[in-house]
């Protein structure tokens, strides 16, 4: 029942996300990637504030709905910036240091091998 809860969530995070991406970028342009940006603050605001307010909260079904459902389909960003400031929280902060050094630069590289290897498939 679990995955239910964090499908559903998912599915609407995603739409939400879209439609969001889409009227951010009709109003600023294309130049910068704007509604990205705005998705990204806006879904790690709101897993923060969910995440204090599910620590007195013991209904599992909403917070799995909520914080791995809906702000992980609007912004999978959301629970990496929620996994680094608990790392700093806890005052680890070469791990927290670590994790966001080795997240940003090998999902950059690894968007970019998926990029070039799917070229190398399409020339063949």
């Amino acid at each position: 029942m679990a995955y239910l809860w964090v499908a559903l969530g998912s599915a609407l995070g995603g739409a939400a996300r879209y439609a969001s991406f889409v009227a951010v970028s009709r109003i600023a342009g294309h130049p910068f990637p704007y509604g990205t940006l705005l998705v990204n603050i806006t879904g790690s605001f709101v897993i923060g504030v969910l995440a204090a307010v599910s620590i007195t909260q013991r209904n599992d079904n909403l917070r799995l709905f909520l914080i791995p459902g809906l702000c992980g389909g609007f912004t999978t960003f959301s629970a990496f910036s929620l996994e680094t400031f608990a790392l700093l929280q806890e005052e680890q902060w070469a791990k927290a240091g670590l994790n966001m050094v080795l997240s940003v630069t090998l999902c950059l590289i690894a968007v970019a091998a998926g990029y070039w290897s799917a070229g190398a498939l399409r020339q063949r």
